[in-house]
């Protein structure tokens, strides 16, 4: 690394620019005078001229200035909007292309952790998404009053800057149909809106999850007081010009509170759950319940699990970060037992009642951290000899690590959706299983995000 290069450097400096690779963030990654260079919206191939537009000690953060050379991997026919909201990082890309860039993103983490031989990984071609628009089922639009107007849709790409969306390619249309509707409902009942300078209104946000299979909506407010004005004429009003909503619920997060919830949800009407249909099975979903965001592709995603895991009947599996049950329900006709674990207390009684709904009878839950309750399970005497993992994109506890590998099941199988905690991970992993397979899944086309499924099993 040539430090001296970038000290002479400042913010705004031009320079050409070709871009070599794809980054594990989906930005084109170049080489000035041997300074690395990352730069949103590039790709390889491109032959740009770059701006600065940060510093760092050992790497610099660029923008397009202006495309000498496009690649050939550009998508000629880009939507305007990829260049103002988070969720489009790949629009520009054609979408075959994308699908080799996400094995590249998983390839570029594997080179950067270095887990045991895992030059010699077999990485699957990216299974394609059936769409590559309108495919998202679940969107959490904030809403806010800004000089006296009130928008509602996403943040700006870096920012908190709203945008008000009339459309989004990737949300499935009757989603922003209904969210259109409900802010034109709000707007004609004067409901107070938050106002982030005087941090003064009721609504933050709207969330709208819609079923496939059923062509429902389940609508949750997300209020900071748990006051709700004119919540009858609210419900009359959006019954009446949107059928299609089921549900309507409030999620009180007062303005202390971190993240998008708070802890208390109360339905205001309609029914409790939604209801949606994945491999036959059909599951009731909380406004908070977790659910894959691509529901045409999540029957794929757990039929390669499923292969992965190749269930048999002597088999005692545990469903690690369970949710509302989906994975572990979809298999448990297969298996002997099934016990699943999930942190969030309404997602275990959701599991208790998919597993009635569904009529599955061989199945456990328990509400709490995976890494505090497996070893309780174990202590208890209860062996398991398979293992399904989906955690979060921080990856698993250090601790469940630990455990995993002192008590190491004959299968494994992990839902990845970060490829760089994956790659962290398998360092320690490897140490007890032989990688079997990486088979990357695309569940959301536009982004640089790729689901894996991992096969390893037990040397």
């Amino acid at each position: 690394m040539n430090t001296n290069i970038i000290e002479e450097l400042n913010v705004g400096d031009r320079f050409p620019l070709t871009i070599k690779q794809i980054g594990i963030n989906g930005e084109g990654i170049g080489y000035f005078k041997h300074a690395i260079v990352f730069v949103p919206k590039a790709v390889p191939e491109d032959v740009i001229v770059c701006e600065i537009t940060d510093i760092h000690p050992k790497f610099l953060n660029g923008k397009i200035h202006k495309i000498r050379t496009a690649s050939p991997y550009r998508n000629k026919d880009v939507n305007p909007l990829s260049n103002e909201v988070g969720g489009l990082e790949f629009a520009h890309i054609n979408y075959e292309d994308q699908l080799e860039f996400k094995e590249d993103i998983l390839r570029n983490s594997l080179e950067r952790y270095k887990p045991h031989a895992y030059d010699r990984y077999e990485i699957r071609p990216t299974i394609a998404s059936p769409q590559q628009e309108r495919y998202r089922n679940k969107a959490q639009f904030p809403i806010q009053e800004i000089n006296g107007e009130i928008r509602c849709g996403l943040y700006k790409t870096g920012t908190q800057e709203l945008v008000d969306l009339e459309d989004m390619p990737t949300q499935m249309e009757l989603t922003m149909k209904a969210m259109r509707k409900i802010v034109d409902i709000i707007k004609e009942l004067e409901l107070p809106v938050f106002n982030p300078e005087n941090k003064s209104g009721i609504i933050s946000m709207i969330v709208i999850r819609e079923s496939v299979e059923f062509n429902k909506l389940q609508v949750t407010f997300i209020t900071r007081t748990k006051k709700f004005l004119k919540e009858r004429k609210l419900v009359e009003l959006i019954t009446d010009q949107i059928p299609e909503v089921s549900s309507i619920s409030q999620n009180i997060n007062l303005e202390d509170q971190k993240g998008v919830w708070g802890d208390e949800t109360r339905l205001v009407w309609g029914d409790e759950y939604l209801q949606e249909d994945i491999n036959g099975y059909t599951f009731n979903l909380s406004p908070r319940a977790f659910l894959q965001l691509n529901s045409l592709q999540t029957d794929h995603l757990y039929d390669l699990a499923e292969d992965a895991l190749e269930p048999n009947q002597n088999d005692v599996l545990l469903d690690a970060y369970c949710g509302v049950g989906t994975i572990g329900i979809t298999m448990a006709d297969k298996v002997e037992k099934v016990y699943g674990i999930e942190i969030i207390p309404e997602a275990i009684e959701d599991a208790k009642k998919n597993a009635e709904l569904n009529n599955i009878n061989n199945t456990e839950y328990y509400a709490g951290a995976v890494d505090k309750i497996y070893p309780e399970l174990l202590a208890d005497g209860i062996e398991v000899n398979a293992m399904i993992v989906d955690p979060p994109r921080t990856g698993l506890e250090d601790c469940l690590i630990d455990t995993i590998l002192d008590n190491p099941t004959e299968k494994l199988v992990y839902i990845s959706c970060n490829p760089s905690t994956l790659a962290k991970d398998l360092t320690r992993l490897a140490s007890k299983y032989r990688v079997q397979y990486l088979q990357p899944v695309d569940m959301f086309p536009q982004t640089p995000h790729v689901e894996t499924i991992v096969k390893l099993e037990k040397r």
